[in-house]
């Protein structure tokens, strides 16, 4: 078994991070390379949302299967895929803070033949830093659309009802 740990401030609130990572579309548009992307499913959205992504990673084309296993709106968003014998457990945990969201992504894997659990903490070295790029990718759509549209407007102010003003 390796994991891949990478972790990301970003300047934006949880929903907008949360929609960039829970949301296949969303997370295809704040990437590079994607080229593809079909539902496998009725589902679109949260837990049962199968999909495949077809994404070019140094030139070559690689297609994947991927499934949303678990979903709780800003705060986590689990994502399992199986490639060449090795099981990726991938989840995206946010913590907002302010204005400001940590976006951690830490992907699990297990093999299930020899060679790959062998090469594993080898390939994890790259995959690293091809997450690391996936990431900034997916803080600066973030960040960029909350250019875009500006941020929430504050909320109005309350007083209590016996406060002067109210009848």
């Amino acid at each position: 078994m390796a994991t891949v740990k990478v972790i990301r401030t970003i300047n934006g609130p949880a929903n907008v991070v949360f929609q960039a990572v829970a949301d296949p579309r969303c997370f295809a548009e704040a990437i590079s390379g994607v080229t593809h992307l079909e539902f496998l499913s009725e589902v679109t959205a949260g837990v049962g949302t199968r999909f495949r992504q077809t994404r070019e990673l140094n030139g070559q084309a690689m297609t994947m299967d991927f499934n949303i296993t678990e979903h709780v709106p800003d705060d986590r968003v689990r994502i399992h895929n199986e490639i060449h014998g090795t099981e990726w457990d991938s989840v995206f945990t946010l913590v907002p803070s302010g204005t400001v969201t940590t976006l951690t992504l830490c992907m699990t894997t297990r093999s299930h033949r020899l060679l790959p659990k062998l090469l594993m903490p080898i390939i994890c070295v790259f995959i690293k830093k091809a997450v690391e790029r996936d990431l900034d990718a997916v803080k600066a759509w973030c960040e960029a659309a909350l250019v875009t549209t500006g941020p929430a407007p504050p909320p109005p102010a309350t007083r209590p009802l016996n406060s002067p003003g109210h009848g």
